[in-house]
Order: structure tokens, then sequence, then C-alpha cells
């Protein structure tokens, strides 16, 4: 055999096809954080919390949403509606004071999703608009006027990069 080809002993006749990643439908999703990383913002002066959010439930449950949030950033705007996006996280899952973002994991919680649309060279997308607690308190993400969008904390499905990443 060729040590350029691998055998496969693969039957796409027992495996449905992966469907394509548009974005869910505007709504509210029963989802849990199941992933949680510190990473560098693109321009190197700080950090952004990156939540993955698997929705659990109904017809897009096993999709996946993220949520950035600029914790440690040189501006003060993104650090603050981070802040205020993280509280209304912590106060939908019941955590009010996590020590380490995996203290917010495999929590149920109700997340309620826009659509962005697709613009500027970039596919539409999900965003985070709120949180809700399963006993039906919610919670609203920050605020984001247009002249802050670079600063703005993200969610989407697929994988199109965004510019504030």
């Amino acid at each position: 055999m060729n040590g350029n080809l691998s055998n496969l002993n693969f039957d796409a006749n027992a495996v449905q096809p992966q469907e394509s990643f548009e974005p869910i439908p505007a709504g509210w999703y029963e989802c849990m954080i199941v992933e949680s990383e510190m990473k560098p913002n693109k321009a190197g002066t700080g950090q952004y919390l990156q939540l993955r959010l698997d929705v659990t439930e109904g017809q897009y449950s096993n999709r996946v949403l993220f949520e950035r949030l600029n914790l440690d950033n040189p501006n003060s705007t993104a650090v603050e509606i981070a802040q205020r996006t993280l509280s209304a996280i912590c106060h939908a899952t019941g955590v009010l004071q996590p020590r380490d973002s995996s203290d917010l994991h495999n929590i149920p919680l109700r997340v309620k999703v826009s659509v962005r649309p697709a613009g500027d060279g970039y596919d539409a997308s999900n965003n985070i608009k709120g949180y809700e607690s399963l006993g039906g308190v919610k919670q609203q993400a920050a605020p984001v006027n247009a002249a802050k969008t670079a600063a703005q904390p993200a969610a989407q499905s697929g994988a199109a990069k965004k510019p504030w990443e």
C-alpha cells in the first residue's frame, strides 16, 4: 500500500453528513458552559476569557456558541462590559463568586441568542444577548453601542474570524 494513502474502511451510508453551520435562529436556548480559556487578544495588549457554550435541548442541541469577555484590556469600557456580562452569567448559574472559570462549567442556563447579519466580509453569526437561570431570572448581557463594536464580547457559530479577535 502507498504510504500516502489511508485505509479508511468507512461507509458514508451509515453516517449522516455534517450539516452547514449557519447561525441558529434568534431565541432562548438551554445551554451549558463546557469549556473556558484565557486567550491573548489580537493586539497583544490584554486577554479575553473565551467560553464555549453547548446548546443542550431542542432542534439545535449540540450546536456551539462562544462568548468572549475582554477581562484584561487597556480599554476600560471593554473591561466594564465584560465584567457586567460575567456577572450576568454568574447570576444565571447561581455561582456568584467563582474562583476559576471552570466553576461555571456544566451548569444548565438559558441563553438569549441573536443573529448578526453577514457584512464586511464576514458570514452571519450568533451573538449572546442575555442569560437566564432555569428558574426564569433574566440577566441581560451588557449593552454595546455601535461606536464600541471593536470591544464587544461576541458569540458565534462556525469558524469565521471577527475583527476584534
